[in-house]
């Protein structure tokens, strides 16, 4: 309950409320994508002057294998249970969404952490974009491959040359895409400036971090409030899987963290980290990978489903169990 009667928290209630009245509030374009890119700077240069503080200690290690080893296996997981589910390159593209991870409900939880005082690693905001592209990857493997089984389809149809996605594109515009280069930039920097960047930044990277964050979780109620109808007719079985399958993600990566003995504020952050999902990287490039999926699909139930109950029960929830779990 006391995270509900966050600021941050209350403002993307309070949007999803004004999105739902049918308001016309709006956080213009260009302000949100300002906004995105701040929180990613900040979140950088955060992580930079921690691990500049902390070096890199074996800990750092073992928190980016464990989170590229969920990053591998949490698609695999989805894909073998949606394609009973749902048609295969649907369940391909959600399978992404899913097994990628959501920069916001990480930033969240980093203010949640450092609101109650319990400390984490600056080296997890880099495990978060390690997380980012393999899921990508998976989604294109799996496409490629239904797209081989459906040679005679696609031939009659003179798409088979145009319509097989090459990884090595997809995996440059991953790889290159602005907020992502910005955040391992950021951190870069953050490590190489330490101490004195810190003490420089801290009115712009610190002061207005809650800040800016309550203003973007407001343009994200708003966004998840339009959204809302994209889920409508959504099977139950789907949306059981919005619901349940993150916490299932989220039990996988506690158990990897109390194998690996992380610490409970990197364990809580991982956790995090597999039960979201992705609405702004992967859908964009799936839209290009898998033309085939349905957006609304993946999309929807991202946004509409994962997002705020991640924001709204899912953080408290892993923080408590990773304090109690992993101490």
């Amino acid at each position: 309950m006391q995270n509900l009667l966050d600021p941050s928290v209350l403002f993307f209630i309070f949007g999803v409320l004004a999105g739902a009245l049918k308001s016309n509030l709006e956080i213009p374009s260009a302000i949100s994508r300002f906004l995105s890119l701040y929180l990613l700077m900040a979140l950088g240069l955060k992580g930079g002057f921690a691990l500049s503080h902390s070096g890199l200690t074996s800990e750092v290690g073992i928190s980016l294998l464990a989170a590229i080893a969920l990053a591998l296996t949490i698609p695999l997981i989805g894909y073998w249970v949606l394609k009973h589910v749902i048609p295969q390159f649907d369940a391909a593209a959600v399978a992404a969404t899913y097994g990628s991870v959501s920069a916001v409900t990480f930033v969240t939880t980093v203010q949640y952490l450092e609101t109650h005082q319990i400390a984490y690693g600056g080296h997890m905001a880099a495990a978060m974009a390690l997380m980012e592209s393999p899921a990508i990857i998976w989604a294109v493997v799996f496409a490629n491959t239904l797209r081989q089984k459906n040679q005679e389809a696609t031939l009659s149809s003179g798409l088979e040359g145009s319509n097989k996605i090459q990884i090595g594109k997809v995996l440059h515009e991953s790889f290159t895409d602005g907020a992502q280069l910005l955040l391992l930039g950021s951190m870069v920097i953050g490590i190489l400036s330490g101490d004195t960047g810190k003490a420089a930044m801290q009115p712009f990277s610190g002061d207005l971090f809650k800040g800016m964050l309550s203003f973007f979780l407001l343009d994200m109620g708003l966004m998840t409030a339009r959204n809302l109808s994209q889920i409508k007719g959504t099977s139950p079985a789907l949306i059981g899987y919005a619901i349940l399958g993150p916490i299932v993600h989220a039990s996988l990566a506690l158990a990897l963290a109390s194998l690996l003995n992380l610490s409970p504020g990197n364990g809580a952050l991982l956790m995090v980290l597999a039960a979201s999902a992705s609405y702004i990287a992967v859908p964009a490039v799936l839209r290009y990978a898998l033309p085939e999926a349905n957006p609304s699909l993946y999309f929807g139930l991202s946004l509409g489903i994962t997002f705020p109950l991640n924001i709204l029960l899912g953080i408290p929830l892993y923080v408590q169990l990773a304090q109690t779990l992993l101490a």
